[in-house]
């Protein structure tokens, strides 16, 4: 009997010691600790981009539920609404019972990030601000939901290619670039947004950088007076916006003058995911159609 009872004590020290194991705590984007009794299972997100990361970090069956145009890949489209990354919808939230919520610094409204974590569900915010963030934010969800090696293999896939374009566009001489998000009102990134982070990637040199707001407006008169040798558009969806075409009013610009004027998809360029590279390919090939353009010295 006391055999019996020895095996059963240390049988029962090795069950509580594999459910202690299996706590993991880290640190949010925001500094914050977040601590899981063991990896999530049903995840919520509350942004477009956070859905990509999390499929991208092989924990896409774990999610329960996402906001608005969270359309990449294609099998988020199926996922329960929970309003929108600027309003989610509390009450949609606590009917799925999630586990985790993966939040967004720059888009969710802090007193909605506080009104989930009063309802005891744990939250992780990812703000991403830089290249290596991504890979960063890859292996922290993996973590979270138990999904390293599936995050870690994506994570390294971002690095290396990463690295082949700054490699390839290091060297290259810098191109003047005016990043617009928008016509009315007309608005750029500062030097701080990701974007400018792959702008540096392929060699050019965000005109704006050194405003102090992430995502400023600014005036015409302010584009001309810095002259930029490209002008690059998102836009909202994968169409080519017709104002984009308005900059050829200013034949002055040098932009317009060497028919710089480019596109490239939001989802591509606006998104911290792995789909970023895809866009900084296309920039990296659209500032090289722009110094290719270049009289010759």
């Amino acid at each position: 009997m006391r055999h019996t009872a020895r095996r059963l004590a240390a049988c029962l020290g090795l069950f509580i010691a594999g459910h202690a194991s299996a706590e993991l705590t880290l640190t949010d984007d925001l500094g914050d600790t977040l601590t899981l009794a063991h990896p999530a299972r049903r995840i919520i997100s509350l942004a477009p981009h956070v859905t990509e990361l999390i499929y991208a970090a092989g924990a896409g069956e774990r999610m329960v539920g996402a906001v608005a145009y969270s359309n990449h890949p294609p099998a988020a489209q199926a996922l329960p609404g929970v309003g929108s990354y600027t309003r989610v919808d509390l009450e949609a939230v606590a009917a799925l019972k999630p586990d985790l919520i993966v939040g967004w610094r720059s888009g969710n409204p802090p007193t909605q990030i506080e009104r989930l974590r009063a309802l005891g569900i744990p939250v992780y915010v990812n703000e991403s601000r830089d290249l290596p963030s991504v890979a960063h934010t890859l292996r922290q969800i993996g973590r979270l939901a138990g999904t390293e090696q599936a995050a870690e293999n994506a994570a390294r896939h971002f690095e290396q290619r990463e690295a082949a374009l700054r490699q390839r566009y290091a060297g290259q001489p810098p191109v003047d670039v005016f990043y617009q998000i928008w016509n009315q009102p007309l608005m750029t990134i500062n030097g701080a947004h990701l974007i400018s982070a792959v702008i540096r990637l392929c060699g050019g040199r965000n005109v704006f950088e050194t405003l102090p707001l992430l995502a400023p407006k600014i005036s015409v008169e302010a584009v001309l007076e810095r002259n930029p040798e490209t002008i690059v558009a998102s836009g909202m969806d994968e169409s080519r916006p017709e104002w984009l075409d308005a900059w050829r009013h200013w034949a002055q610009i040098e932009a317009v003058a060497h028919d710089n004027l480019f596109f490239i998809p939001p989802d591509l360029i606006q998104r911290h995911t792995p789909r970023i590279l895809d866009g900084a390919q296309l920039l990296c090939d659209q500032l090289e159609s722009a110094r290719a353009k270049r009289a010759p010295h």
